[in-house]
């Protein structure tokens, strides 16, 4: 299959997303080093995201908090605010959409745009990119930089490699010049390859992208089995396929749309648990947030997998075991009766550091077995009033007594999304 050469890909990425956006909700931080971290009462965590200026004294993403506070003592230490953040993300979608219907969310602060059916209407792809970017920064404050190419990979590549380094914020990375503007480029600049892969690959004598699109993939591959075993034929290919600049898959607006194969919740305790009902707490916690999930997508679930990771640190034990249940369900009290079975039969007695709850085997929920000795459509009514009482006033509105004690983690993990602040 050749590549296709006729597609205009946009790959767009906020500058630093968070800190832009706290930028623009209050600008007396505009000329200021700031960063999103942790809690700065406590002056302490990992930082989410540095703005410009803070990187400028050497301040980095997943640093700890306290260093960079060393290296810049005027740092302004912004809360994370993951909702806001969400609601920008999900604005700045909308206007792309103005421009394409093929718009593939890749991360809260990077999208993909299919614009090759758009040209005809908005004009050259560098104007329609300029175009784009004004609007997002007098809309949301976010300045966003552009790569554009013929596919996905490149268009990331030029983004990452150029449009973020640039005065515009745009680069236009044409197929035809791959060999001279993308193969002088070192290997660790390369899509997919982190410093690990990158020490590989010296091993191997390829420095360059170009050294590796330049070397016949079948020799490619005997070389990386050499190297990395039998198994590396994939892996060569794919890195190949990178460098030569080749990616066939399509812009997909239902990337996160698609049917879930299942629906699990991971928790990591603030504190080892080692009574059973401290564990039984957090199980329970894990198992609500599971089924309310399910039920809010339309789902039950025949399987059920409990994950468990135990101290010591320096050589922690655990588990990942499932079991599968006689008939479809998304009810808690059902699924915790299985996740304490799963428990008990596995867990080793070890403190709990991390624990996990994921439901699989999902069905439509509107298709469930009927039962003689139990009275579904009352419980499935009053989980869904539960349910919409947490929808309309937030999670803590309702909560079981178990959650109110010291084991109890539902209170923090409300005012949460994906472990941050709302």
């Amino acid at each position: 299959m050749k590549e296709s050469r006729n597609r205009t890909i946009f790959l767009s990425d906020c500058q630093s997303f968070y800190t832009s956006i706290e930028k623009a909700d209050d600008p007396k931080y505009q000329h200021k080093p700031l960063v999103v971290a942790g809690d700065p009462a406590l002056r302490s965590g990992i930082i989410l995201a540095a703005c410009p200026l803070a990187k400028k004294y050497g301040i980095s993403t997943a640093e700890r908090l306290g260093e960079a506070v060393k290296k810049c003592p005027d740092l302004i230490i912004v809360r994370p605010r993951m909702q806001h953040y969400i609601d920008v993300s999900l604005k700045i979608t909308e206007i792309y959409n103005e421009y394409t219907d093929l718009v593939e969310v890749f991360s809260i602060d990077e999208q993909f745009l299919d614009m090759s059916g758009s040209l005809s209407l908005f004009g050259d792809p560098v104007s329609i990119a300029s175009e784009i970017q004004q609007k997002v920064l007098a809309q949301t404050g976010v300045w966003i930089r552009i790569g554009i190419s013929s596919n996905k990979m490149l268009a990331k590549t030029a983004t990452d490699i150029w449009a973020k380094k640039n005065d515009s914020g745009i680069f236009l990375l044409p197929t035809s010049d791959i060999a001279a503007l993308l193969w002088p480029q070192p290997v660790r600049l390369m899509f997919g390859i982190g410093s690990r892969m990158e020490r590989h690959l010296e091993k191997l004598g390829l420095h360059t992208i170009g050294d590796i699109a330049r070397t016949p993939l079948p020799r490619l591959q005997d070389r990386f089995r050499s190297h990395f075993g039998k198994q590396s034929d994939i892996q060569a290919e794919v890195i190949w396929r990178t460098a030569n600049g080749i990616d066939h898959s399509p812009v997909k607006p239902e990337t996160f749309n698609t049917p879930p194969k299942s629906i699990g919740h991971m928790m990591t305790l603030p504190r080892d648990y080692l009574q059973p009902a401290e564990v039984e707490t957090i199980l329970l916690e894990l198992t609500e947030e599971v089924c309310r999930d399910a039920r809010r997508k339309g789902y039950m679930g025949s399987v059920v997998t409990v994950h468990c990771i135990c101290s010591p640190y320096e050589a922690p034990t655990g588990f990942s075991r499932q079991m599968k249940i006689p008939d479809p369900t998304n009810h808690t009290q059902k699924v915790y009766e299985t996740v304490k079975k799963i428990f008990y039969t596995f867990w080793n007695h070890m403190p709990v550091k991390r624990a996990g709850v994921t439901l699989s085997g999902l069905v439509d929920d509107q298709l469930y077995q009927l039962d003689f000795f139990e009275d579904q459509e009352r419980s499935r009514a009053l989980e869904k009033v539960t349910d919409t009482l947490k929808d309309r006033y937030g999670q803590s509105i309702i909560m079981r007594a178990s959650s109110l004690t010291d084991a109890g983690q539902a209170m923090e993990r409300s005012i949460k999304i994906g472990g941050h602040y709302k």
